[in-house]
């Protein structure tokens, strides 16, 4: 039981990336209305031992094993109990000593956790898409029979959301995700071709950590949301539509069956959507920077350039033909944009090596968890293969 009900216990799983540690700030703004349980990393022990030293969890979760020790010893004096490894995330997710999960771990690894929280019934704020990417059905079919509300915390998808409060009875004809497009927003493959690791993660309006920022390069980020919003908003594939909003201040927009348009609008700060899934329904008060329409310029959309960026195409396929598909393709993109950010493949070639996993993986129409799995790590070694990792 909380002793404290008034004040909201969260449980960070991914605590030293870019949401996490932009949750912790949030966190430490309004410490008379959240305190911290969990706190999760893969490797970066240092700055989990710091934020457990400032934050003083419950708990922390260590992921790599090598560093269990480092960790103990930095946080032997205090009260803090200290676990190491894959099996010790999923068991922490399933202890009943937190009130809310931010599921912010980047990619596969995020599954399992999330789906230990969801059948404790513990509400999740899902900033991990790729939970939704590999296994959409199974996560949100499991939410919907323990009631347990998954809040998203991805800009376009909490803007959509939010879009969404008092419209339960009205019928949505589709959904607009914006597109900053990166910050190669109209460069064509002759140009892409030489473009490096740095080039790459200088993202034009938003602050985030590498895996998503060179998704957001190749467009991949957009179409690993497609899928997201299918299963979050329980939408076909036709009613989902990317336009590229290069100022990134329309955040994404619902249009009803009357042709009424809602847009959820601010400036690119992940903090806001953060705050917004912590506090949910509440909206509480801070002193981020306001959009101010006295100094607007213009705001423009164009439709996202597919020949060049065919990522989204592969996306919209996976999209369109479900089953393991979008699995697959997420693991080949896990693979292939590890290989880039170590200067192993060109930016080009990222594209190619999910096009490839994508069409030798068998495919699967009505997997099982454990099928989901299994075709994450045959795409995984396949795509592996392919680059001679």
């Amino acid at each position: 039981m909380n002793a404290n009900p008034t004040i909201r216990r969260i449980a960070i799983f991914g605590s030293t990336g870019s949401i996490g540690t932009q949750a912790l700030e949030v966190i430490a703004a309004n410490s008379d209305k959240f305190s911290v349980e969990i706190l999760t990393a893969h490797s970066n022990h240092e700055l989990l031992c710091e934020q457990a030293l400032k934050f003083n969890p419950n708990m922390v979760v260590i992921g790599d094993e090598k560093k269990y020790h480092d960790v103990k010893e930095a946080l032997s004096s205090t009260d803090i109990k200290v676990f190491a490894g894959d099996k010790a995330l999923e068991e922490v997710a399933g202890i009943d000593c937190y009130d809310l999960m931010l599921a912010a771990i980047v990619g596969y690894a995020g599954l399992r956790p999330t789906l230990q929280a969801i059948g404790i019934g513990k509400p999740v704020a899902l900033a991990n898409k790729e939970t939704l990417v590999i296994a959409g059905d199974i996560v949100m079919r499991r939410a919907v029979e323990n009631r347990v509300p998954v809040i998203p915390v991805d800009s376009e998808h909490s803007a959509i959301f939010q879009c969404l409060i008092g419209e339960i009875r009205n019928r949505i004809e589709k959904v607009i995700l914006t597109a900053s497009g990166g910050p190669f927003l109209g460069r064509k493959p002759n140009y892409l071709v030489n473009v490096k690791r740095e080039h790459a993660l200088q993202h034009p309006n938003w602050n985030m950590g590498a895996k998503i920022t060179i998704d957001s390069a190749t467009l991949m980020n957009k179409g690993l949301e497609m899928i997201e919003a299918k299963w979050l908003f329980n939408l076909r594939p036709e009613q989902i539509q990317v336009l590229v909003h290069p100022q990134s201040i329309i955040h994404s927009m619902v249009q009803f069956e009357d042709g009424s348009i809602k847009a959820q609008m601010g400036l690119p700060d992940m903090k806001l959507p953060i705050q917004y899934a912590l506090s949910f329904p509440k909206r509480i008060p801070n002193k981020f920077p306001r959009y101010d329409f006295k100094k607007v310029n213009t705001l423009t959309f164009e439709e996202p350039d597919i020949r060049t960026f065919r990522n989204l195409v592969l996306a919209t396929e996976a999209l369109n033909k479900g089953g393991n598909l979008p699995s697959v393709m997420n693991a080949a993109n896990e693979i292939a944009v590890y290989a880039f950010l170590r200067n192993r493949i060109n930016f080009l070639d990222m594209t190619d090596v999910v096009e490839k996993t994508m069409q030798k993986i068998p495919f699967i129409e009505r997997p099982t968890l454990e099928e989901y799995f299994d075709s994450d790590g045959e795409a995984r070694n396949f795509a592996a293969d392919l680059i001679q990792l």
